[in-house]
């Protein structure tokens, strides 16, 4: 009796999220990752600055746009997104990227003053994609990820382009705009630790 409702339920709702097709690229586009090799720990910075938004050129009119709109249907609930779109990145976008850069590089990264290495992802561009039950876009990042010495940052030893790096949660529950985005940065992380564990080991 219920097993029929309940099967029905999931189809319908895998029809009706409409998925993205995405393939993110990840590619050396200068130097080689060489320098790595027997490196045990990596530091990571991230900075955002420059960064379009959707259909933004600029990120600060998306967040404006988008403040002014949530407050007009809910007042104080715009503020609160504003905040939480900032507070997200070393909250929860940070966190996921040095988790999977991890897991898939073999290297221990995150916040390591004393690693050789550090590296700098710089996010270029964000989609944040949207989720509103009947119809969904999955969040991207695109991104410039620079391998340099953290004693001499301005000695950058290689830089990978990330392209198009999907965010979305499993059966499309992803209504809150970090959750979809922190994905993304999950699979940024994965791709770039990919790379860096075939040509180091």
């Amino acid at each position: 009796m219920y097993r029929v409702p309940k099967i029905a339920t999931l189809m319908l709702a895998g029809m009706l999220f409409t998925m993205a097709a995405f393939s993110q690229k990840v590619k050396v586009t200068e130097g080689d990752l060489s320098a790595l090799k027997g490196e045990k720990i990596i530091n990571t910075q991230f900075t955002y600055d420059n960064m379009s938004v959707g259909k933004f050129p600029k990120e600060a009119d998306y967040v404006k746009q988008k403040t002014d709109d949530l407050n007009k249907k809910t007042p104080g609930r715009g503020d609160t997104w504003a905040k939480s779109w900032v507070a997200d990145r070393e909250g929860r976008f940070e966190p996921k990227f040095n988790e999977l850069l991890s897991k898939a590089s073999g290297m221990d990264a995150g916040t390591h003053k004393d690693a050789k290495y550090t590296l700098i992802f710089h996010t270029t561009s964000t989609e944040p994609g949207f989720n509103v039950g009947v119809m969904r876009k999955s969040a991207s990042v695109d991104g410039e990820a620079l391998l340099v010495e953290t004693a001499d940052p301005s000695k950058v030893i290689a830089r990978i382009k990330v392209d198009n790096a999907p965010g979305n949660a499993f059966w499309g529950n992803d209504w809150d705009t970090g959750e979809r985005l922190q994905e993304s940065y999950a699979t940024a992380g994965r791709g770039i630790g990919r790379v860096i564990d075939k040509q180091v080991n």
